[in-house]
């Protein structure tokens, strides 16, 4: 019994753990990938879609650790998708104007072929196309070109 009441009337020291650092931390992690989300989905042409936003966790309220970790590791996982989409991108873009420069190169080689600035990732509504010189008697002779549009057509008014 004597231990008991030693015990007692001791403090017992216990460490309170801050969690403050620990939720500023992983706050900032967070707003981090969020800005280099937006920016890696603004920064590709065409525009890639981030996704959609999370998922609510239970609506407006203080997160514990646990789950600003499992926000950090969804917006993680987002974000290297969102690479992966990029490169993609990059590579197929890269395939186009190679497709392109072997147009302008050779355009019998490459008959009836269309590669958009969209394909190129530049701006604009802009075309190339192999089309016969002089319609169908320049189909006949072999006679290809690699025809440029205007752009983007002209909206016309009511």
């Amino acid at each position: 019994m004597a231990v008991i009441e030693q015990f007692l009337t001791e403090r017992v020291a216990f460490e309170e753990v801050d969690e403050r650092e620990a939720r500023r931390a992983l706050r900032e992690q967070i707003a981090r990938q969020e800005r280099v989300l937006t920016a890696t989905a603004l920064a590709a042409c065409p525009r890639l879609d981030p996704g959609p936003p999370l998922p609510s966790l239970a609506g407006p309220r203080m997160l514990s650790l646990g789950e600003l970790e499992r926000v950090r590791d969804a917006l993680a996982g987002r974000l290297a998708a969102l690479d992966g989409a990029v490169e993609a991108q990059s590579a197929q873009q890269a395939r186009s104007r190679a497709l392109l420069e072997d147009m302008l190169a050779d355009p019998p080689a490459h008959k009836w072929v269309r590669v958009s600035n969209e394909q190129l990732g530049e701006p604009g509504c802009r075309h190339f196309h192999v089309r016969p010189r002089l319609g169908l008697v320049g189909m006949l002779m072999g006679w290809w070109r690699v025809k440029i549009s205007s752009g983007c057509p002209l909206a016309w008014g009511s």
